[in-house]
């Protein structure tokens, strides 16, 4: 076993495999674009157009930000907040590890000629054993965190489109497009037709789950007393 090289090419990895781990939990509160939702549309119905149809008049037309809108509801920030203290003790353990690896990287780069060959080599056998169960666990905790995520969603995202499509049909939209794909055909549509906040809201009163209580506002930064004018 050769220590490692100074050029901290397997540190980096292991860093960049925690700060994945990191952005990946972050994706519950932030709304990201990565909620494992494409299998979830292929999969949501879409009802039968009436057969009158076709002899209703001209189309009305509605928006909506699919996406966002099962993440705002109360439900889901209940359920993705939830999930992501489920994983907080995971990102801890990686932290804790990145943490070890990083000090027996600085130990074999800074110490390396203070020590025999048989601490030099232990040290880096140990290094090597740390940075490989770190890249592991960082890509096992995501695809974990990224699979409950995806049957989180999947669950809520069903149950969501059925009030959509009930308040659609009541206030009689004929056609509702999702704008959550930033591939989304559509490059410009009026404010009033957007039913995100609507659909929203019939969802919190059906299900009854309350609203999840309000962030503390951050303490304001307290401003310098003026200083008197200078007397001339």
């Amino acid at each position: 076993m050769t220590a490692p090289s100074g050029d901290g090419s397997r540190t980096v990895t292991s860093k960049e495999s925690l700060i994945q781990m990191k952005r990946t939990l972050a994706l519950a509160l932030s709304l990201a674009a990565a909620m494992v939702l494409g299998a979830a549309a292929q999969t949501l119905p879409v009802p039968a157009a009436p057969a009158a149809a076709a002899n209703a008049g001209p189309a009305r037309i509605a928006v909506i930000a699919f996406k966002a809108a099962v993440a705002q509801t109360n439900e889901g920030q209940r359920d993705f907040t939830d999930l992501e203290k489920k994983f907080m003790p995971r990102e801890t353990q990686l932290k804790t590890l990145n943490d070890e690896v990083e000090s027996l990287t600085k130990q074999l780069q800074t110490q390396a000629d203070k020590m025999t060959d048989a601490e030099r080599a232990g040290k880096a056998k140990t290094l090597d054993e740390k940075k490989k169960r770190l890249d592991r666990d960082a890509e096992d905790a995501k695809n974990d965190f990224q699979q409950e995520m995806g049957e989180v969603y999947n669950g809520l995202a069903s149950k969501v489109y059925d009030v959509m499509a009930a308040f659609a049909q009541q206030q009689g939209y004929t056609m509702v497009l999702d704008v959550s794909e930033q591939q989304s055909p559509i490059l410009y549509a009026n404010p009033g037709t957007d039913i995100s906040k609507a659909v929203v809201d019939a969802y919190n009163v059906k299900s009854g789950v309350p609203a999840p209580p309000a962030q503390p506002a951050a303490p304001a930064a307290v401003k310098p007393a003026p200083k008197p004018p200078v007397a001339h």
